[in-house]
């Protein structure tokens, strides 16, 4: 089995960079949800984080709905032209905790081992 660096996960999924001859391989990143993998580069991840927010505008009639956010399903575009995902309202929240965990904890490892460093 190859060896990951994690970078965030949630109840939901998991992002993580993979390893290569115990070198970390920092130019994509591995996102696994709902038995679907995407390998996004920085740029895709947050292009899809862009996507996943049009999306909430879009969908977000369940606020006074009694089934409050577990029916309805909804197509959720992806960097990946040809891809798109049936997704509720619910598991939209947590890809988007995900990919949002995922980019914030990206963004700060550049600081800190980066511009931040002493």
């Amino acid at each position: 089995m190859r060896e990951i660096q994690q970078i965030y996960h949630n109840n939901f999924g998991i992002a993580f960079y993979w390893k290569q001859n115990n070198q970390t391989i920092l130019d994509k990143v591995q996102l696994v949800f709902k038995e679907t993998g995407f390998y996004f580069t920085i740029s895709e991840l947050n292009m899809f984080c862009d996507l996943i927010e049009d999306s909430l505008i879009e969908n977000n009639c369940c606020e006074a709905c009694e089934l409050k956010y577990s029916c309805h399903k909804f197509l959720l575009k992806t960097p990946c032209s040809s891809i798109d995902l049936a997704v509720n309202m619910t598991e939209l929240k947590s890809i988007k905790d995900l990919v949002e965990g995922s980019l914030f904890k990206i963004e700060l490892d550049e600081y800190v081992y980066g511009p931040g460093m002493n």
